[in-house]
């Protein structure tokens, strides 16, 4: 099998917004003020700037270009650091990041290996992919920020490069970007493809059709199901078996639309075109088949609204990023939603 080793490239000259006077406290509010925007369907209603989420790394004040710069050079030294704790690592480390120029060829260059077979070569899969990253900019702060939501959010993620290398959940979500590119020009066949691929590896099926926000945590990731006209916002984080699915052979706008800040619990199906207000939690193993309102808990089988349908308990803080999957669910309502 075919190993790309990265060659030399122009740097990208991407720009980025983030605001360099926020305070460490303000992180995860400035980045839910700066994801949730109305893409389709949501509202931004802030939340409390006074959630749990630790923050482990101090912000560096740098200018966009760096920023990108930073995080990949931070990758790099990382995966020097497990070298030298892990010598028999050296030619995968190497091969997979110290080899690499830049974050898109050593994603383009990972893709393609897990990603190839006997009949489809990981080195036509890399001048597919890496053709697809170097000219789409959007998709590289995409992968850096679900670098960092992983990093943060999932307490099993020790590294961004032990991220990068080892969780599949972060490799479906970008593989699926690529896919959603090529869909998006018309490419549908490979789309296709490249989904049919994601799903006999990563036991991750999203239709390539779906839009994906930036900041996605897929945790754990094995069986997730993603319909084609399904939209999920910024900042959402979704556990394993979850589907996002329709409610039969309908055509036309099926699929479920999830603002920002969602938190889905594992086992969860989501059904029809329904929408699911921004940093709302779904409990594990729901079945929700109706509009959850902003900032609530859902939870059953048919979901319920904590707090009753009438006046449904209100949360204060971002659930995808405090990761709080049983606060509340006791409140447990009797009304249906």
């Amino acid at each position: 099998m075919a190993t790309c080793i990265d060659t030399p490239r122009k740097d990208s000259t991407s720009q980025l917004s983030r605001n360099p006077n926020r305070s460490p406290s303000d992180d995860h509010a400035y980045k839910y003020a700066k994801f949730c925007r109305p893409n389709t369907h949501v509202s931004c209603t802030p939340f409390s700037r006074n959630h749990t989420k630790t923050i482990k790394k101090p912000p560096v004040v740098v200018d966009d270009f760096d920023q990108q710069k930073s995080l990949w050079l931070q990758m790099k030294e990382e995966a020097r650091l497990d070298v030298e704790k892990e010598p028999i690592l050296s030619t995968y480390y190497f091969t997979s990041i110290l080899s690499q120029k830049s974050l898109e060829r050593a994603l383009a260059n990972l893709l393609s290996i897990k990603l190839s077979n006997a009949s489809l070569s990981s080195t036509t899969l890399f001048d597919l992919f890496v053709g697809v990253l170097e000219e789409s900019p959007e998709i590289i702060r995409a992968v850096e920020e679900d670098l960092r939501a992983v990093e943060e959010r999932d307490p099993a993620c020790i590294s961004y490069v032990h991220c990068f290398l080892n969780f599949k959940g972060f490799l479906a979500c970008q593989a699926h970007r690529i896919s959603h590119k090529l869909w998006s020009q018309g490419r549908q066949i490979l789309a296709l493809l490249i989904q049919n691929r994601v799903s006999e590896v990563f036991a991750v099926d999203i239709h390539p059709g779906a839009k994906i926000g930036q900041g996605i945590l897929l945790d754990h990731a094995t069986g997730v199901v993603v319909g084609e006209t399904a939209v999920i916002g910024n900042n959402v984080s979704i556990l394993h078996n979850v589907t996002l699915g329709g409610t039969g052979k309908a055509c036309g706008d099926r699929h479920p639309k999830i603002g920002n800040g969602v938190l889905i619990g594992a086992g969860t199906c989501i059904l029809g075109n329904i929408r699911i207000g921004d940093g709302a939690k779904i409990g594990a193993g729901s079945v929700v088949l109706k509009e959850v309102p902003h900032r609530t808990t859902a939870v059953g089988n048919p979901a319920r609204l904590v707090g009753g349908k009438e006046n449904p308990t209100k949360l204060d803080k971002i659930p995808s990023f405090t990761m709080d999957h049983t606060s509340h669910i006791s409140e447990w309502s009797d009304y249906v939603i």
